[in-house]
């Protein structure tokens, strides 16, 4: 959906679809609420809507695990609006009364009920909608859907478990899928999942017209990467790496590093079909957005990934990545046997039983961990892991006390050197640190350390060659704006990459600092650079409120914004309109703020607790997660006067042109 995005700075309001709330939603936001929406935007002078992820993700409540790269989330689908729920106005009714509620709702109960009503309106109107010639065209236009209904129908039928637990079609051959489809048998429950995806496109691309039509653009988010049980993991084995998971190397926010799960891509398998996956996905969300935010972005550039029998992130590597060969150590004065000293941990009897040694039966305890996951070097009090320990999900499987799983988990995380699996080496990430790198003399710690910048550096023009190939891909895929998320440890390519591509970054103020001088000072939002995305808080930060409050940093913050040393100010919806004008005024093209940081410009729009508005806490999983929604209508919105006021004025503070 062409917009005229980019020319010209913009205030624009994030929102989770799901957070949405208006007279006529049922416990849940609905793809409808987005063009009741329009008017607060449009009373407000905001010129831009971000939602997160709308694509289906079955019992997951984070918009991030996507069942399809394609599907759109029955969630959000108004069962009133249905055309065919005429007569079922009685239920629709029940509905609402059982889910519509203050605070957070109740994720999985809502869709598994909102699912069993749609099965008993697709029943009741079945002759109907297998005489609908437009859900056929819709269907032929859209090939993906016939993949995901065979993949729903199976998915339900195994009460929503992971493919990889199936016990029919869990490896589906050539045709397969194909001949599933047009099994007559299984065409009723094949067409319904059709049919709800095609109603939650119409209801979903007639909100973003509602937008449009008031001069308000739509931007979508699409995560990088998949979940493994998804109908694209499952249907196209071959676009993605299903021996590896992506993740993050450890930093000090995490110390073991990330693993989020999700298989990475086989970019040369993508490739040899020109990126069909990634243009078709692309295009597909066009028809809905002007705009899009590029989950991740450093994954395009490299991806950190380790291997599937890891628990933790710590042992992976950036993909792609220099890798080191066993002649090229020999060359370094690295015999077999030292080969093996840096590689493989050793585990010695006397740490073992010293990390044992609070335990009921420490020396039982050790000969269990000994006979079950290592290997005596000869006769010495050494040993090594067992050819069946993998990973750290092996140890966690052995039958033994947390104290053995810890320590063991911790030994197989100690070495110098990391095995890729192809009988090459990358460094460990905390190379540094391993026990083997501290008996290494002079002379081989110098050798490696050589290695290793050198392997580095062409680390570094690898990522920028893919980073720019895969960007540019999607640069030339649609009209819509890209715009990235660019956080984390970024390599020096990345930034002028992005801006030779017209690729926009983001921003987050308190994490925009000079970070290398003492005090680690906040950089001024006049040297933001043109092409970007500022943020004053994001779904996985606490919001602008919170972190004034409750974080430490926010009174400081706002003397840095007004250029004054002053008093510390409690949080009040005047603090928050001053902060909120102020970082408005930055040089970043969009200004993009979550809707409670809006909802903070005036009283009664925010909740007792700071803490119970924000949608996401990263590495936890709790049923807050995701399912905040707004305390009052858009309706009550978009009649506040004070509201708008405040609101105006921020958008106010944008910069001219």
């Amino acid at each position: 959906m062409k917009y005229e995005l980019g020319k010209r700075p913009v205030a624009g309001l994030a929102v989770p679809l799901a957070a949405l709330r208006s007279a006529s939603s049922a416990g849940v936001g609905e793809y409808p609420d987005l063009a009741a929406l329009a008017p607060v935007c449009e009373k407000a002078g905001i010129r831009l809507v971000q939602i997160l992820p709308v694509n289906d993700s079955g019992r997951q409540t984070s918009p991030y695990s996507a069942l399809s790269a394609f599907a759109l989330h029955p969630l959000h689908l108004s069962l009133a609006a249905l055309p065919e729920a005429k007569g079922f106005e009685k239920e629709t009714a029940a509905f609402r009364a059982r889910f519509e509620r203050e605070g957070r709702f109740p994720y999985d109960e809502l869709l598994l009920a909102k699912l069993e009503l749609l099965d008993r309106v697709y029943d009741a109107k079945l002759e109907a909608i297998a005489a609908d010639k437009a859900l056929d065209a819709w269907i032929a236009a859209n090939g993906w859907v016939r993949t995901y209904a065979v993949y729903m129908r199976l998915k339900r039928r195994n009460e929503w478990r992971s493919w990889k637990e199936w016990t029919e079609h869990r490896d589906p051959g050539p045709g397969e899928i194909e001949a599933l489809w047009n099994d007559p048998s299984l065409a009723v429950e094949h067409r319904k999942q059709a049919w709800i995806q095609y109603r939650c496109e119409e209801q979903f691309a007639a909100a973003a017209r509602a937008l449009a039509e008031r001069g308000i653009a739509l931007k979508g988010d699409l995560p990088i990467l998949l979940n493994e049980d998804s109908a694209d993991a499952w249907s196209d084995r071959e676009s993605f790496r299903d021996d590896l998971r992506a993740g993050a190397p450890p930093d000090s926010g995490a110390p073991l590093g990330q693993n989020w799960g999700f298989p990475i891509y086989d970019w040369d398998a993508l490739a040899r079909r020109g990126y069909s996956f990634w243009i078709d996905r692309l295009r597909s969300a066009g028809k809905f957005y002007a705009a899009y935010r590029i989950d991740h972005v450093l994954g395009f550039f490299r991806i950190w990934a380790l291997p599937a029998a890891d628990r933790e992130g710590a042992l992976g590597r950036f993909v792609p990545g220099g890798d080191i060969g066993i002649d090229e150590l020999r060359t370094l004065g690295f015999d077999d046997n030292r080969v093996r000293w840096i590689s493989e941990p050793h585990v010695r009897t006397a740490a073992l039983l010293g990390a044992l040694a609070g335990t009921p039966d420490p020396a039982g305890e050790a000969s269990r961990a000994m006979r079950l996951a290592l290997d005596r070097i000869g006769s010495e009090e050494l040993f090594l892991f067992k050819p069946s320990i993998r990973g750290e999900k092996d140890i966690d499987a052995l039958e033994l006390g947390a104290p053995a799983k810890d320590f063991l988990s911790a030994a197989w995380r100690d070495r110098v050197l990391v095995g890729n699996g192809t009988g090459r080496y990358v460094k460990a990430w905390r190379w540094r640190e391993a026990g083997a790198w501290g008996t290494l003399s002079d002379h081989e710690r110098g050798r490696l350390e050589a290695l290793f910048a050198s392997i580095s550096r062409r680390d570094d023009a690898a990522w920028e060659e893919q980073g720019r190939r895969l960007l540019g891909v999607l640069k030339g895929a649609t009209e819509m704006l890209p715009c990235a998320e660019d956080l984390g440890s970024v390599p020096p390519c990345v930034a002028p990459t992005l801006a030779e591509l017209g690729i926009l970054g983001l921003r987050i103020p308190r994490w925009t600092r000079v970070w290398h001088l003492e005090g680690q000072p906040f950089v001024a939002l006049s040297d933001y650079p043109r092409l970007s995305v500022i943020a004053p808080s994001v779904h996985d930060t606490s919001t602008l409120r919170e972190w004034y409050e409750r974080e430490g940093e926010g009174p400081r913050f706002l003397s840095f914004l007004e250029g004054r040393e002053g008093k510390a100010e409690p949080w009040s919806p005047a603090v928050q309109a001053r902060m909120m004008e102020a970082l408005s005024g930055a040089n970043s093209l969009l200004f993009v703020a979550q809707l409670q940081d809006w909802l903070g410009l005036a009283p009664g729009w925010t909740s007792a607790d700071c803490r119970d508005e924000r949608v996401n806490v990263p590495g936890t999983v709790t049923d807050s997660n995701w399912t905040w929604r707004m305390p009052r209508t858009l309706e009550e919105l978009a009649s506040d006067e004070a509201w708008a006021a405040a609101a105006r004025k921020v958008v106010a503070a944008r910069p001219a042109d």
